[in-house]
């Protein structure tokens, strides 16, 4: 089996072992792939594994013997699974693999802003506790989490993973999902979205990005929430509207945002947020811890090797 991953260092920079997966066939492993080196990289291959790399209808008509295409990521929208179905080639993705890593990203963003350690910690090395008058000092205000409450768009793995973590932190937390049901969880009071939007003293999205939920934090939902708040986004970029955030923040309509994703990744360097006060930002990585990364590469390949043994699973197309 001729097998080409397109762009591996993202998950893989040299600290995993993917030998169960090169044991899987002849394998050509790129770091990276541009639009116009796909189709000369992948003329001979029967399984692409690819991670953001977009394969569209154009691309997947010039790949006639491909037969499988593992994406090594829980979304899968970089895909035209249409063509991929109408051209007989499987598409299957990786689910689960790092809830409690995003979970965890997603508290490093919020105490980044409500501890500000970064800020201090440059304070001390710059010399200000030495110079300092006073035994203890802040640079800003600081925020304790505790009654709080933690208002949740999307109520899944991650979603879930979260509500708890909020729970140990003595917070309150609501959720709004669209199809609700019920949920086990005694600490968890299921809402409307604007009730979350209003209510909420941290509001974290964990929803998928559909047409629904597009630029679900606009103009109209900021001012619809408190001044105090702080949003968080580990989920995806477009879930956001960057320009009305970005006011928003300049205006003082909300206190703070923590984001690890973007609309355009990476961004333009005129992106308005990377100049809005109050705002955080890591370069999508609630994902890629050590372990996060080697659960998606066993799973991506447990995936290829199920397709090779006539029982694909996770199948998306």
């Amino acid at each position: 089996m001729n097998i080409v991953i397109l762009d591996n260092y993202t998950l893989n920079p040299g600290d995993l072992d993917d030998s169960p997966l090169c044991d899987l066939g002849d394998v050509t492993v790129y770091d990276r792939t541009s639009k116009e080196q796909i189709t000369e990289r992948a003329a001979n291959a029967e399984v692409l594994i690819v991670n953001k790399v977009v394969l569209d209808e154009e691309t997947l008509n010039q790949l006639p013997l491909l037969k499988y295409i593992g994406v090594v990521a829980t979304g899968y929208n970089n895909i035209d699974v249409t063509a991929a179905k109408k051209n007989g080639v499987i598409v299957t993705n990786v689910k689960a693999y790092g809830p409690a890593s995003a979970a965890q990203h997603t508290f490093a963003l919020l105490l980044a802003l409500v501890n500000r350690i970064e800020t201090h910690s440059q304070s001390v090395f710059a010399g200000e506790w030495s110079a300092s008058k006073d035994f203890a000092y802040t640079k800003s205000a600081l925020t304790e989490l505790a009654g709080k409450t933690m208002g949740l768009i999307g109520l899944g793995d991650i979603g879930s993973q979260v509500a708890r973590i909020a729970a140990a932190f003595g917070m309150k937390v609501v959720a709004y999902r669209k199809n609700p049901g019920r949920t086990q969880d005694s600490n968890i009071t299921m809402v409307t979205m604007e009730a979350v939007f209003r209510n909420s003293d941290i509001i974290s999205l964990h929803c998928p990005l559909t047409d629904e939920t597009r630029e679900i934090i606009n103009a109209s939902a900021l001012a619809t929430m408190k001044p105090n708040v702080l949003l968080i986004n580990t989920g995806r970029g477009p879930l956001i509207n960057e320009a009305d955030l970005a006011e928003a923040l300049e205006k003082g309509i909300i206190a703070g945002a923590g984001l690890d994703v973007l609309s355009t990744e990476p961004p333009a360097a005129d992106n308005p947020l990377l100049s809005a006060p109050n705002c955080v930002i890591t370069p999508h990585i609630a994902w890629a811890t050590f372990e996060a990364r080697t659960r998606l590469l066993q799973m991506a390949t447990d995936n290829l090797r199920s397709f090779m043994n006539g029982k694909p699973q996770n199948v998306v197309s």
